[in-house]
């Protein structure tokens, strides 16, 4: 199970009122201000050394396309600490800023990983430094077919609900919920954190997708043509996140590869059993879940974003049986057909 994160880019400053209150965007703009200020702040304490005269490398716990996050000791007292450095290459001292202030600003909340005050330049590379974990991240823990056990899926859900809403109180949206990004402090799931705050942005910030939409990508980014100028993002793009996460974390499925129906079968066969209602109706991989998680998801997977169940909506599912304990004969083998043409579509 794979997916990379749909490039999006930031456009003008023209908003449909279709799209948003003039409070959802006073929201927005005030928690830009805040992160302006703290921005201006941070840029003055930037620290200028060589890791090696602080820290002492143990050893490498993650890397991406813009740089590593690396295990570290302090060299006078010890404290192990995760440092993500970032390239000055590819990335900007603005955008460096940036995602440090907004995990500054986020990491009070326990489901968030708390960043230090401490922003760091070198010769090469940006970084900033934050409690490690240890236990890797979640999408190591993800079986394909299978998920995770249904306990460990539950407390998922109510960290990471409990996080976002969080980050949607503070007038921001996080843009970025994927298993890569959730970080695993304790075994079972106990403790999981969200990470890496690079795309999140204001409520109310214009954007468009210049890339190809993955499944996480909410329906409404997909649609350039009726928003030449931009969606201005709203909480409901991360809860539909989620929602293609906890389906994630219960089959070892995506429950499409892009929400677009004509271009992917498989969200038209969920929207085809959204409109008709028939249990008959019920797409192949929707087989090893229960009555209450296709009401959940049915929640944050609403096509229509002002419709869409809030990130919240998870609570009131918890404690509730969310999967099968036995696929019918019928179900098990639509999963094999839905197999079938997977591998056919990738030997053409």
């Amino acid at each position: 199970m794979t997916g990379e994160k749909g490039e999006e880019d930031e456009a003008g400053l023209s908003w449909d009122l279709e799209d948003i209150t003039m409070e959802e965007l006073s929201e927005g703009q005030a928690a830009a201000r805040a992160l302006e200020d703290v921005l201006a702040l941070s840029s003055q304490a930037l620290l200028r050394a060589e890791v090696e005269d602080l820290y002492r490398e143990v050893r490498q716990l993650g890397q991406g396309r813009f740089g590593r996050v690396l295990l570290v000791t302090h060299r006078q007292r010890g404290t192990a600490m995760a440092l993500k450095l970032l390239s000055k290459a590819s990335t900007t001292r603005q955008g460096f800023l940036y995602e440090f202030c907004v995990g500054l600003t986020l990491g009070s909340h326990p489901g968030i990983v708390a960043t230090y005050g401490i922003g760091l330049e070198t010769q090469t590379c940006y970084g900033f430094l934050s409690e490690p974990a240890l236990h890797g991240d979640l999408i190591a823990l993800i079986q394909p077919k299978r998920g995770l056990p249904e306990a460990a899926a539950q407390l998922c859900a109510q960290q990471l609900s409990s996080a976002l809403e969080h980050v949607h109180s503070r007038g921001l949206v996080y843009r970025d919920l994927k298993p890569e990004n959730v970080l695993v402090f304790e075994p079972g799931c106990r403790r999981v954190k969200l990470t890496d705050f690079g795309h999140t942005r204001p409520r109310g910030t214009l954007l468009r997708l210049a890339g190809p939409p993955i499944p996480y990508t909410a329906p409404e980014l997909c649609s350039p043509s009726r928003r030449p100028q931009g969606l201005p993002i709203q909480p409901s793009l991360d809860a539909w996140a989620l929602g293609v996460l906890l389906f994630c974390l219960l089959t070892g499925y995506f429950p499409w590869d892009q929400p677009l129906a004509e271009e992917d079968p498989f969200y038209q066969d969920f929207l085809d059993w959204r409109a008709s209602g028939r249990a008959c109706d019920r797409p192949a991989p929707w087989g090893a879940l229960s009555p209450t998680a296709d009401r959940l998801l049915g929640l944050l997977l609403e096509p229509q974003p002002r419709l869409r169940g809030p990130v919240g909506s998870v609570r009131a599912f918890l404690g509730q049986c969310w999967q099968e304990r036995a696929q019918s004969p019928q179900l098990a083998g639509k999963g094999e057909e839905r197999e079938e043409e997977e591998q056919e579509e990738g030997a053409e």
